[in-house]
């Protein structure tokens, strides 16, 4: 049985990290779950949360805002809208993407769009701000 699968990580703006891992856990849109070798594939779609790292080389976690994971049973690939690392988050980047996540709900109320994207922009806004507690900044 593998110990290990390769876990990779970008953002448009950067790779944040390609290394083996023992255990992924991912914030996915229908509740958190967590990646293992030998895993069955699977595509997910994320939710704005922490995303956590087990490895040989130590642990990390990322702060995500959303984007797809794709988990096979040789390694893990997650496609980020936006991450950083959360050693790197601040109070001013988490008050940015939630002043993001409030303009995109404004925009959707304002729209005379499907009432699915208000609902979408409203969930987003609380996930965000949601996680501004869980991570006490």
């Amino acid at each position: 049985m593998a110990d290990t699968m390769q876990f990779d990580l970008v953002s448009p703006e950067r790779s944040l990290a390609s290394l083996q891992a023992t255990a992924v856990q991912i914030p996915g849109a229908e509740g958190d779950m967590t990646a293992m070798p030998l895993h069955a594939p699977a595509l997910t779609t994320l939710r704005p949360g922490v995303l956590k790292v087990e490895s040989p080389e130590g642990n990390a976690e990322y702060l995500v805002t959303g984007g797809f994971a794709q988990i096979g049973a040789e390694g893990l690939s997650v496609l980020a809208e936006k991450a950083l690392p959360m050693d790197e988050v601040t109070r001013a980047h988490l008050d940015e993407l939630i002043e993001e996540a409030r303009a995109m709900y404004k925009t959707a109320q304002e729209a005379d769009g499907p009432h699915g994207l208000v609902e979408d922009a409203a969930k987003l806004l609380a996930d965000m701000e949601a996680l501004g507690t869980h991570m006490a900044l």
